[in-house]
């Protein structure tokens, strides 16, 4: 009598090892991937970061960016006040620098445009 009633739960030693799997899978997709991505896009943010740019630091410190370095920004935070911060320490960009389109130059063999 004890064999059969241990024998008739098989599906329910399943059950268990199945909601965690979904619950490791909702995580995922509702904590993990976001995130990853924000990482991402915060990154890129930093490595655009050009003369011009108005941003807000970590901090809050709203600045201008004055100069740009593998790992630190120079922002000009008042006229005349200048101050370096880590890339990362970069929040936002409140507004672009206005930047030229890159035109190719003309090569020397392509001939004259008619008008």
């Amino acid at each position: 009598m004890f064999y059969a009633a241990a024998s008739g739960g098989g599906a329910g030693g399943l059950t268990p090892i199945l909601m965690i799997a979904l619950l490791f899978g909702v995580m995922y997709f509702m904590m993990i991937r976001p995130q990853q991505k924000r990482r991402r896009e915060a990154e890129q943010m930093q490595k655009a970061l050009a003369p011009g740019d108005e941003v807000v630091t970590i901090g809050g410190l709203y600045g201008t960016v004055t100069g740009v370095d593998d790992e630190t920004v120079l922002l000009e935070v008042a006229p005349g006040v200048q101050t370096r911060y880590a890339r990362p320490a970069v929040a936002r960009v409140v507004t672009r620098a206005e930047r030229p389109e890159t035109i190719e130059p003309a090569s020397e063999d392509a001939e004259p445009v008619k008008e």
